[in-house]
């Protein structure tokens, strides 16, 4: 039998998403965001809203990354999203480090283990608007994370939100084989 939860937020996992941009003073700022999204194979959508810092600084600068968190660094993911980048310099309180994308005007930070650069497309703030949208023109990843020159999610520790419990899980075991498994019953 199913129960009616009452509850929006029903789509699991959600991505743990640190999105970089540079302040106008040229410090670090990041933010954790679980609402993004591909909306084509070089196109992201990051449900923001304008009163993020972060999204301030992207109209800005015309850029940003986004690292996929880990669950090595939990703590600091965390802490990006509880903490506004419009009250304080959130990432002087961490032990990461950045170095500068050579692509875009953004950092990007070292501690995590993929990390998209971004060129700012659009803001969309009409009622069912994306918010930020960028192109992404280059991905990298430590090579720890890599098997074979690409990337094994089984080696990257990326942790997924539970908007269910306000937990964070570990994803890392691959169950199948898209595009083929399913061929069984065609």
């Amino acid at each position: 039998m199913r129960k009616n939860i009452k509850t929006t937020e029903a789509i699991f996992p959600m991505p743990v998403l640190m999105i970089a941009t540079y302040n106008e003073d040229n410090t670090v700022n990041v933010m954790n965001a679980a609402w993004g999204m591909m909306l084509d194979r070089d196109v992201i959508a990051l449900n923001l809203t304008e009163t993020h810092k972060t999204v301030k600084n992207i109209k800005e600068r015309k850029s940003f990354t986004v690292s996929i968190a880990d669950k090595n660094h939990v703590k600091e993911a965390d802490y990006f999203g509880i903490v506004s980048g419009n009250d304080t310099n959130k990432f002087e309180k961490t032990n990461l480090t950045v170095s500068k994308s050579e692509l875009v005007n953004a950092p990007i930070i070292n501690e995590f283990p993929i990390c998209m650069e971004c060129e700012f497309i659009e803001y969309q703030n009409n009622q069912y608007g994306c918010g930020v949208v960028g192109k992404i023109v280059n991905v990298t990843a430590d090579e720890s994370v890599l098997k074979d020159d690409k990337i094994d999610i089984s080696l990257v520790n990326a942790i997924a939100f539970d908007p269910f419990t306000h937990g964070y899980y570990e994803i890392s075991n691959r169950v199948g084989n898209a595009f083929k498994d399913g061929l069984d019953l065609k």
